[in-house]
Parts: C-alpha cells; structure tokens; sequence
C-alpha cells in the first residue's frame, strides 16, 4: 500500500510504526474471510481491508475523526483472526489500537457514549469498585426490563445487568499479596497476574492455577502492588491510563526479578496475557520503561503455556467427559497459543473436541460486548450453536470474558481450563460441573493407581 506521510508526521513513532504497517498490506482481503463483523454485516468497512482504508485516510491526512470513521473502528472486536489469516503479516492490533488512541484524542462523542465509556473505564480495572458494582447489579436484575427501555444508554445497561452473575462469589484467600509454597522440592518460581475483573467473578481460576502450580513443585507469588494489565482501558483508546497500571506492573515484577527471581509471569486471562507480551512495544521509545517492559514480556506466559513447558504429573482423577475446547481470540491469534490446551485436557484424561468455526469470536471482546450488544449478542449465538453440534458434556476455555459471554448462551457449563487441570491431578471439583450436576461423575472417578 502506498502512503504519503510527511516527513514531520513521521517523527511522532506511533505515526511512523503505523505508516510501516499500512505499507505491509497488499489489499488481498483474505481478511474479510475470518472477520466476524463482515461475516455479519457484509460491510467493506467492517472487514480489516476497510478498516485499514478508514485509517489510513485518516492518519495519513491529520483529520480529526469522523462518526463514520469511529462508527466502523469501533465496530472492531480486536479479535486479530485476520492476524492469523494475513499471509502478509500486517499487525494489525497495533494499527488499530494507535487508530482508537487517535480517534479519542479528536472525536468528542456523544454525552452517553462518553458517560459509559468513563463508568467502564473508572470500574472495571478497579476490583473493589468492580465488586461493589457487581453487587449493585445483582441487586438490580430484576429490573432488566425496565433499565432496557432507558433512552440511549437502554441496550448497553440491558447488556451489563445481563452479564452480571446471579450471585457475587465470595471473597478468596488467595486473593492477597503473598507466597503460596510448593509441595516437595521447589523446581521453580512464578509470579502471577490477580488481575481486576476476574478475582471478583471467578476467583476459582487463579484458586485452582495456584494449587496446580504447587503441586507440580512451582512456588508462585502475588506481588504486592500489581493489579489491572491495562488492557481494557487500552483497547478503549485510553493510552496514558493503560500505561499507568502497565508501568505500576512492571515495576512490581522486575522487582521480583531482580530480587529472588522468577521463571515466568503466568497469567489466567488469555485478554491479559496478550496485552502484557506486547508491553515491550507499547514502551519501545520510553527511555525508563523500554528495557523493563521487554524483559517483562519475554517470561509472561499463559498459565497452559508454562504448564506444557512441566511434565503434567499423571491424573489421580479420571472422568469420562467429551470437552469442547473453545480458543480464546486472544489466545489462539493474540499469542498464537492453540495445541497447548488440548493436549494438556487431552493428557488429563477427557476426551476434547474442536469447536466448528473456532476462529470466529464469541464476541466477548473486552468491554465489546458491553458497547456493542447487539453485535455481539449475533456472534454469541453463532459460537453457542457451533459448540453445541459437538454434543460435548462442559466447555473449557482459557479466558474469563469468553466464559461470560458463552455462558450466557447456553446451558452447558463451562469452566476453565486450569480447573479440569487442577481436579484431574488431585484439585477439587470445579463448581460449575457440580452446579450442573456433573459432579457425581467426576466424583466416581478411579484413582489411576487402584485401576
């Protein structure tokens, strides 16, 4: 592709690594093939090939954005499968993330849109404000109705109450800053992400990662300090916000680093994981932070991925249970993290199926499905209707926004992947399987040394 920067557009780096990107493209739109809004829509501009049009119009000639431009932009889920499908290898998540840090720096949106985008954006990476909230909404589900017929903002509140879990778990006692011991000789050292949004729905997750750990000799750590990655504000256009909690994050680890050490930085939440590997660019022209970022990047892995580099110990638990496996957008075309899980499932005794069109987003996205409901209502019942054709008795994925999402799709349980981990090698039964009433079959379970 052609550009046409000038050369003092081109000092600002972010503009320069754009212009770099948009130069990769060569306009084939196998892109258009894998992109869940042009799949739904049928709209040029709401493929990646548009997109990347819209944007280089915009960048390229220094105009404020347009409705048209934000309309479509943000209509994006940032799932990245044309990521995976570019035979070109055009990144796109940097192209559009720089396009979304633009539009909120020229467009002012409309009272509403702005009023939703500061609730989110001042909630949901703040775990006890995030708590508070979610027990608020608890309270508030039996007036969905009511708060859907509210002008402007009715779709959107309809959404979040919808979202919201019946009930609020209780605290956890994992959830605190500490160190959590290894059985038996330690064979390594981890930090793990606690996160914002996910100790308040689902605190079992990092619960069942941590006792995993442990039991596979790996002691883990929860810094004090560290907290949300920075992804949701980021992916809202919110770039100095998102480096705030990036930069707290970074300088909680490399003191980790520096001090005892640690092997890796694991991470429960595909969404995080992804944002945090590409810390490295997102400070690649800070002189404090470049450095720091990158090293911190290079060990961050997800918590399937440093378990495949361990030998998983044989299972204490068998059950004989079909698995839909559903890869995160985030995990299998952000990290490109795709045989891992299944193998590991697969190691632990079930039988794992693939989803059809599994590289289509659920569309959780994020707080996608939060600003963009309908959309996203669309793509969850499409990914409900493909796992449901492979008959299986629970889902397992590796990210807690697709678990929300899809959950609220369907009546099979789905849990995460680290919990049929933990319980196959010696963990207690994941709550969801016993809800569903699963749990007699896992609990007839034989131990592999009495068989």
């Amino acid at each position: 592709m052609q550009t046409n920067f000038t050369p003092d557009q081109l000092k600002d780096p972010a503009m320069a690594s754009s212009e770099k990107i948009l130069r990769t493209c060569v306009h084939c739109g196998f892109c258009t093939a894998t992109c869940p809004t042009y799949l739904l829509l049928g709209d040029e501009l709401d493929s990646p090939r548009g997109r990347i049009y819209l944007m280089k119009d915009m960048l390229e000639g220094g105009k404020p954005a347009t409705p048209e431009v934000v309309k479509h932009i943000d209509r994006c889920l940032s799932c990245l499968s044309c990521m995976t499908t570019c035979p070109s290898g055009v990144h796109y998540m940097h192209l559009v993330d720089h396009a979304r840090a633009y539009i909120e720096a020229t467009y002012k949106r409309p009272w509403h849109d702005r009023l939703l985008r500061t609730l989110l954006a001042n909630v949901l990476p703040y775990p006890n404000r995030f708590r508070t909230a979610m027990g608020a909404a608890v309270l508030a589900k039996p007036l969905t109705g009511l708060v859907g017929a509210v002008p402007f903002l009715g779709s959107r509140l309809r959404a979040m109450l919808d979202l919201a879990p019946a009930r609020l778990p209780a605290r956890s006692p994992f959830d605190r800053p500490g160190e959590f011991p290894p059985e038996g000789p330690r064979r390594g050292r981890v930090a793990i992400l606690s996160g914002c949004a996910q100790p308040v729905l689902k605190p079992g997750f990092n619960e069942a990662a941590i006792r995993l750990l442990n039991r596979h000799g790996i002691e883990v750590i929860q810094p004090k300090g560290e907290g949300c990655c920075g992804a949701l504000v980021h992916h809202m256009g919110r770039g100095d916000e998102s480096h705030v909690f990036a930069k707290r994050n970074i300088d909680v680890w490399i003191a980790e680093m520096d001090g005892e050490g640690l092997d890796a930085i694991v991470i429960t939440a595909s969404g995080c994981g992804t944002t945090i590997k590409d810390y490295g660019f997102m400070f690649r022209d800070d002189p404090d932070y470049a450095e720091k970022a990158a090293r911190v990047s290079e060990i961050t892995k997800d918590v399937t991925e440093y378990m495949s580099s361990l030998t998983l110990m044989e299972p204490v638990n068998r059950a004989d249970l079909v698995v839909a496996y559903h890869s995160a957008c985030s995990m299998q075309h952000g990290q490109q993290i795709r045989t891992e899980p299944k193998a590991l499932l697969k190691q632990a005794g079930f039988t794992v199926k693939d989803v059809p069109e599994g590289h289509i987003c659920c569309g959780s996205a994020g707080t996608y499905n939060l600003l963009q409901p309908e959309i996203a209502g669309q793509l969850r019942a499409r990914k409900v209707t493909n796992i449901e054709r492979t008959k299986p008795d629970l889902i397992a994925t590796g990210n807690i926004g697709c678990l929300t999402q899809i959950g609220k799709g369907t009546d099979i349980p789905i849990v995460h992947t680290v919990e049929l981990l933990d319980w196959a090698t010696g963990g207690p039964v994941p709550e969801a399987l016993e809800v569903a009433g699963l749990g007699r079959r896992l609990s007839r379970s034989v131990p592999v040394a009495a068989e």
